[in-house]
């Protein structure tokens, strides 16, 4: 095993994963995060005053797979190895019944969600499998299960993740490596609060309580679970 805390983060400068990068630097992790936003990436690297041996960031979209393959590749050049994946990109854009659904909404909401993740696992396999564990987390939603009305495009993309999460599973089925998918409803951001400004969010998990869950599944005591769909979205309707 070359290393056995380093990890990549996805989508790590934002909400979720702001909350979750402290938790794995704790652990000693050294990180390589992607962005795509700038505003969200300001003040993320000096916030955390970490060295550059620590925290490799960098603005990636993975929806490119070749921008995707040379993260991976730099991230495991950098620090030594890889075998710690959590994939938070991802993003709604809109929801519209399927008649209604034109070709650049959906192929957008397959690209956020699905074949961002897609591309992100594909390029940081090979590097996994050299380890002797590892684990994967990617980001399904309820609505991959519930599929409400009106959201076509999104409940097919993140059904998709879903379905990506059981075949990394089980093609890793003869390795220490497992691959899970986290199941939150609505997550209570400042996005989703100015987005649905009139929604009752009380109940809507907190991007701290999905890092929580995130972190306890990058460790070594989740070594029983693998191929699941973990629920978290805890008293929320939706």
């Amino acid at each position: 095993m070359t290393g056995s805390n380093i990890a990549i983060v996805t989508g790590g400068t934002g909400s979720v994963g702001r909350a979750l990068v402290p938790l794995l630097i704790q652990r000693n992790f050294k990180l390589g995060v992607s962005y795509i936003i700038p505003e969200q990436a300001a003040g993320f690297e000096s916030a955390l005053d970490l060295d550059e041996d620590q925290l490799l960031l960098r603005r990636v979209d993975a929806v490119d797979p070749t921008a995707m393959d040379r993260f991976v590749q730099e991230t495991v050049d950098t620090f030594g190895g890889l075998n710690v994946l959590v994939c938070l990109v991802g993003g709604w854009a809109g929801g519209r019944d399927v008649h209604e659904t034109d070709n650049v909404r959906f192929d957008r909401m397959i690209d956020l969600n699905l074949r961002s993740t897609f591309n992100t696992v594909r390029a940081a396999i090979p590097h996994m499998r050299d380890e002797e564990w590892g684990r994967i987390i990617m980001l399904g939603s309820r609505q991959a299960i519930d599929a409400p009305a009106g959201q076509a495009a999104y409940n097919v993309a993140k059904a998709g993740v879903v379905a990506l999460a059981k075949s990394v599973a089980r093609e890793l089925s003869d390795t220490n490596v497992t691959c899970n998918v986290l199941m939150p409803s609505v997550i209570d951001t400042e996005r989703t609060r100015a987005a649905l400004p009139y929604a009752d969010y009380v109940n809507w998990p907190k991007p701290d309580e999905i890092a929580n869950v995130i972190d306890f599944l990058t460790g070594h005591r989740s070594a029983v679970i693998d191929g699941a769909q973990i629920p978290v979205w805890g008293a929320a309707e939706f």
